[in-house]
């Protein structure tokens, strides 16, 4: 892959975006911000190995080219008037790419798959709704709930719960993957890339792009250089410092679009300092998020004071205060928790390497001076990173949360007693855990929306983490590729794409 990259650096400047001599011609390139973790939809939680899996399987539902829950393998659904059972139809005739049948007993065996211990599922969390997946007829699948949850159609078109092909034994093994949806998988060189092709028994036919390669570049900057010398049609990010500039030379390639997800950093609760939320609330006052969004950064990412986006977000009274006010507030807040001048509080701040992750946890720790907090910073690559987070082995670090669904539980949901490896803080309350499940009981959307907006506010008062502001996509596209259109899901199919005629 270095070698990959450097040709490809040599270049740059002296090539169109109609290819190189390293992008074939035919072949659909697109710039994953990581390497994939596992072929099995069930066993992976990160962006980029999800969206690798969206290109081969196909749920119930699927996500289409403008981040909107659609009609998949089945044609249409109803739900009961309580909205806890839901009824799927299937398509006719739905085959694998191997020509094995999809039945609805292919959905009720993937769910008992999803939640059997042994999967040890990361997205499990995210069907807690879920009753149980039966096969009421062979074409028909009931969808059982415990409580009302009107974003059904969205977690059915998770991956997770795709047609997977359970019917061979070794299935991740194969080549070409045995897969449900548009493409499937045709070669794999870890670290260098993965290789798909049309799969020939896709009920929606014959997807645009017969080939899309999908290559792991883990730096934004990287990605940038090598989009910029012909080495990509798809870049997933770029350098925030850098947009300015890219809106004048490749305007017509940068894509910048609201985004539901939320940028923060998770303190570990579960041991000093951070267990005392006295600490916590002091740092969290002691933020510019303002400054960060639209000074440092500049790419239309808005302040956060919470994890869930969107008009109605989060904002507690002290976003409006003067600086010296919560300053004066962070330093009676150390005080209180022990911490002075003779015994300042002192801590390592990881971050995953990314120049704008380095310059955000730059500014926080400038920011902390004032108030005699020095935050040591540390960072490493992302697969290290996010495993120390796993195994709780860190005080402070760079976190966040890309919404599966746009519904609130999703993002409220990760910092739950029970929220398994993802909620990184540790954080445990069960006046929250309460909180959130009396609004997940309510039905009526009013009510439901009010309650909860009620448990984030609870959760932000306690400070598990730290939000900083919520996220736009930054892509670039290709001027040869067409279909690409801005969504808050980030969404973008490569069956949804195709070539400029």
């Amino acid at each position: 892959m270095r070698a990959f990259i450097a040709t490809l650096l040599l270049l740059a400047g002296c090539s169109d975006d109609h290819g190189s001599a390293d992008r074939p011609r035919d072949v659909l390139v697109r710039l994953a911000d990581d390497e994939v973790k596992s072929l099995d939809p069930q066993s992976i939680s990160d962006l980029a190995s999800l969206r690798v899996a969206a290109d081969q399987f196909e749920g119930l539902t699927r996500i289409n080219g403008r981040g909107v829950a659609e009609a998949g393998l089945a044609s249409g659904w109803t739900q009961s008037a309580d909205g806890l059972i839901w009824t799927f139809t299937l398509r006719p005739s739905l085959n694998f790419s191997d020509g094995a049948p999809i039945t609805a007993e292919t959905f009720a065996r993937g769910f008992a798959r999803l939640r059997n211990a042994a999967t040890a599922a990361p997205a499990l969390p995210l069907f807690e709704a879920v009753e149980g997946v039966e096969a009421s007829a062979p074409d028909r699948v009931t969808v059982r709930l415990r409580h009302p949850f009107p974003a059904l159609p969205e977690l059915m078109a998770h991956p997770a719960l795709a047609a997977l092909p359970l019917h061979e034994a070794k299935w991740t093994e194969a080549r070409p993957l045995v897969t449900s949806g548009a493409y499937r998988l045709t070669e794999w060189a870890l670290g260098s890339h993965l290789r798909l092709s049309r799969n020939p028994a896709w009920h929606g036919g014959t997807a645009p792009i017969a080939k899309v390669e999908w290559r792991p570049v883990s730096d934004s900057l990287t990605a940038l250089r090598l989009f910029e010398a012909g080495g990509a049609d798809v870049t997933s990010d770029f350098p925030s410092s850098r947009l300015a500039k890219l809106r004048q030379s490749r305007a017509n390639s940068v894509r910048v679009s609201d985004y539901r997800g939320a940028y923060y950093f998770a303190f570990n609760t579960r041991k000093p300092p951070f267990d005392d939320a006295r600490v916590r609330r002091a740092l969290s006052l002691a933020v510019e998020r303002e400054w960060i969004a639209k000074t440092l950064l500049a790419t239309g990412v808005q302040p956060a004071w919470g994890i869930v986006p969107g008009a109605l977000s989060y904002r507690p009274a002290f976003a409006d205060w003067p600086r010296a006010r919560r300053l004066a507030v962070a330093k009676a807040l150390l005080a209180q928790a022990g911490y002075s001048r003779a015994r300042p509080l002192i801590f390592e701040m990881r971050f995953n390497s990314d120049v704008d992750h380095r310059r955000i946890a730059v500014a926080l720790a400038a920011m902390w001076q004032p108030i005699g907090v020095e935050a040591k910073l540390l960072n490493s690559e992302a697969a290290l990173h996010f495993a120390s987070l796993r195994r709780g082995e860190f005080a402070l670090a760079r976190s966040g949360w890309i919404g599966d669904l746009s519904a609130p539980e999703n993002f409220l949901a990760v910092h739950r007693s029970d929220g398994g490896l993802v909620n990184y803080s540790g954080f445990a309350d069960p006046v929250y855990d309460g909180l959130l499940d009396r609004a997940l009981r309510l039905a009526e959307p009013r009510a439901r929306a009010t309650a909860m907006r009620a448990a984030e506010a609870w959760l932000m008062a306690e400070s598990p983490i730290l939000p900083i502001y919520y996220y736009v996509s930054k892509s670039l596209v290709g001027t040869r590729v067409d279909g690409w259109f801005d969504n808050s899901a980030n969404a973008h199919p490569s069956a949804t794409l195709r070539w400029q005629s």
